[in-house]
């Protein structure tokens, strides 16, 4: 089974508008520009400021850690950009390495570079790279790297070179960055080294308001090449109380290490991840690279050192949009989670800890709504778990599934771990907050209870009664809860059972379709969101085979006027597939997600450019990408994660899209056991077999059957 992804197209020209390459370890993110030494951005994990227009809480951009410069002949890249020439820039997903060629010609001196730049995995405050430089002709060239604050807003705090004796000794410098707000600070320190010749001058620059740079000047012969390489540390406060001076011990730690081996590190990494590559046998090439970019995405995003989850685009910001201001939302635990839970559990684990640590925020809101439990926020401060909504705006106070989404989660969790410690340490206190929550927040009436005053997946302006995705969610959430409090001999309300066997699930059409709310009608605002056929997937919610039927098939009707908004237009193909229909599968995957994919880099935008080209062009987007993984991996293949053991997960047939044959992972993580999944086409249940050579783990439920 392969497991080398495809990789994006080399890019040759670089058009006005085009997203920058997004590199991240899952604690840096980066955006690297199509010339990497025209200062690109970066986001950290957990450092955050305040937006100055909204006045929220958000992301705050830190000094870019691998900023430089090429001087020729006194002439500078930095003032003189249109004398920069594009060759090309190549992307390897296969070890998270981008390199990018250009040449600089001021006055008829051409100079050739080469760049290559990654984000440590191993070592996750580091990023690296390499710049080899070539002249045509001999001319003086100063060649410098450092750490730049251009264009960010916050602060120096502190900033020191790295002469002998003082407390950047070892490194060529190292800073404190506050951000806009002061909300936090982040340390960085770096290292320089050159290679090429020894007659070569190095400066630092000391002015305490410019940028950290070092600076080396020398006189280059024709085609001969010289090298720079660059190490940088980055770090938030909420790492370190002195992110500066761990930065300096980090890099010093990577020092030891040397570049190379570093290097070589990371590839091994990426190599062990994509082991877990999610394979479209028989599909075209198009749709096997649109699944790998999204792995790549995904798992790029997340580490287990993230000290604030992910946000909805990862680390990745562009300052043409907010980008939610990197807050933490209920689309990471409902739609990027379910394919770490079994190709990375422990960044998995990283996500939900972030929930479990920041209950007391979630306390203070269900206090200050008049209920009791945990109600998590529709947008989550990364530092304190806040609600961080901007403005005044509904949704803060009507998106109620957040709650129940998450505490499913942390149950899936503990069903595709098995990992009991986490079961009593964090997951019970967050289900059992949430099912508290949800008894204070139901309403008991003739029909049962209600959770009236809501609004759903649409995020409609008008509040409705009984959504079904809310509704159902509560349901799961209720029944999880209890479960896992029977199991830890934890003492379980009567009520929590009461309240999921009689909680309102709204119907039309003689009861057979799940409605979308109580009123329903498909022309209502936002009507063809498929809100009750996400309940049954990914939700996995399991009514009457009738009624499933029926319900993704209205809403499947509906498809045509909904593909290409933002989240479960990724579920539709599985919806079609569910139903036994191949080519509505296909085309609603094309609809659904590959419309939404843009180059360069195959990043999977919010929207689909050609059904809201209002909207602007940004990614990638989480919820998305981690949609389509998700209907890879367990809409298509019939995978279900339960209490019961792996043997009994493979719960649905296997049906796939049109030209399709199966989907098969090489190494997948049940239980603690390494597993291979192989799900074909027209199979009752797909296979789980131990990577050891023994049998199916779904074997046993096939003999017992």
């Amino acid at each position: 089974m392969a497991t080398q992804p495809i990789s994006p197209d080399t890019v040759e020209v670089w058009r006005a508008g085009d997203l920058p390459a997004y590199l991240s370890n899952g604690l840096i993110g980066l955006r690297v520009r199509h010339i990497p030494y025209l200062n690109g951005v970066v986001t950290l994990s957990g450092f955050d400021g305040v937006d100055p227009a909204q006045a929220v809480e958000t992301f705050a951009r830190a000094p870019y850690p691998l900023a430089g410069d090429i001087r020729v002949d006194g002439k500078s890249m930095d003032y003189a950009p249109d004398r920069v020439r594009l060759v090309d820039q190549r992307y390897d997903f296969g070890c998270g390495e981008l390199t990018s060629r250009f040449v600089f010609e001021p006055d008829g001196v051409p100079v050739h570079a080469q760049v290559t730049t990654f984000c440590s995995r191993t070592h996750p405050t580091l990023v690296l790279q390499e710049t080899h430089i070539r002249a045509e002709h001999e001319c003086e060239i100063t060649i410098s790297a450092g750490v730049d604050p251009q264009g960010v807003t916050g602060e120096w705090a502190e900033r020191r070179t790295g002469e002998p004796g003082s407390v950047a000794e070892g490194s060529d410098g190292l800073m404190l960055w506050r951000s806009y707000g002061g909300l936090s600070t982040c340390g960085a320190a770096y290292l320089t080294s050159f290679d090429g010749t020894d007659d070569v001058r190095r400066d630092l620059e000391h002015s305490p308001v410019a940028p950290l740079r070092t600076a080396y000047t020398f006189t280059a012969r024709p085609k001969t090449s010289y090298r720079l390489r660059q190490i940088t540390s980055l770090l938030p406060e909420t790492l370190h109380s002195q992110p500066h001076l761990q930065a300096g011990r980090l890099l010093r730690g990577g020092q030891l290490r040397g570049f190379d081996t570093l290097r070589e590190l990371n590839r091994q990494a990426w190599q062990q991840l994509w082991r877990s590559r999610i394979v479209l046998d028989g599909a075209p090439a198009r749709w096997q690279a649109m699944a790998d970019a999204a792995f790549y995405y995904l798992h790029s995003s997340v580490h287990p050192s993230s000290p604030a989850s992910m946000s909805i685009f990862g680390l990745a910001y562009w300052p043409d949009y907010h980008y939610y201001r990197g807050h933490v939302m209920w689309d990471i635990e409902v739609f990027a989670l379910p394919p770490l839970l079994l190709t990375y559990p422990e960044a998995a684990a990283t996500i939900l800890r972030y929930r479990a640590t920041r209950t007391a925020a979630a306390a203070a809101n269900a206090a200050l709504n008049g209920y009791r439990g945990l109600q998590f926020p529709w947008e989550s401060s990364m530092a304190t778990g806040d609600e961080a909504g901007p403005g005044i705006g509904s949704a803060t106070s009507l998106e109620h599934h957040v709650g129940p989404d998450i505490a499913v989660a942390f149950a899936r969790y503990v069903h595709a771990t098995g990992d009991q410690g986490f079961a009593r340490q964090y997951a019970w206190p967050v289900v059992s907050g949430v099912a508290q929550w949800l008894a204070s927040r139901v309403e008991h009436g003739d029909r049962g209870y209600e959770i009236r005053r809501v609004t759903g997946i649409a995020e409609t302006e008008t509040p409705r009664h009984n959504n079904a995705f809310t509704n159902i969610a509560a349901i799961r959430a209720l029944r999880e809860a209890t479960a896992l409090g029977h199991t830890l001999a934890e003492q379980v309300p009567d009520s929590w059972a009461d309240i999921a066997d009689h909680l309102v699930i709204p119907t039309i059409d003689g009861g057979d379709v799940i409605a979308n709310h109580d009123g329903y009608q498909p022309d209502q605002e936002k009507g063809e969101t498929p809100e009750a056929a996400a309940a049954i997937f990914p939700l996995d919610w399991e009514p009457d085979p009738k009624v499933a039927a029926a319900t993704l098939h209205y809403y499947l009707n509906l498809g045509e006027r909904y593909a290409g908004a933002p989240m479960l237009s990724a579920m539709l193909g599985v919806y079609a597939a569910r139903l036994g229909d191949r080519g509505a599968a296909l085309e609603m995957f094309e609809r659904g997600y590959a419309d939404f994919v843009t180059d360069p880099y195959r990043i999977t935008l919010e929207y689909a450019p050609e059904v809201f080209p209002e909207q602007p062009h940004a990614g990638p987007f989480t919820a998305n990408l981690g949609g389509f993984l998700t209907s890879c991996l367990y809409g298509l293949t019939g995978l279900v994660i339960g209490r019961g053991q792996p043997d009994s997960w493979t719960r649905h047939p296997v049906t796939m899209p049109a030209g399709w044959n199966g989907v098969s992972v090489q190494q997948l993580w049940a239980r603690g056991q390494a597993v291979e999944l192989n799900a074909e086409h027209g199979q009752e249940h797909a296979r789980l077999k131990a990577t050891d050579g023994t049998q199916d783990v779904g074997e046993t439920r096939r003999h017992n059957s």
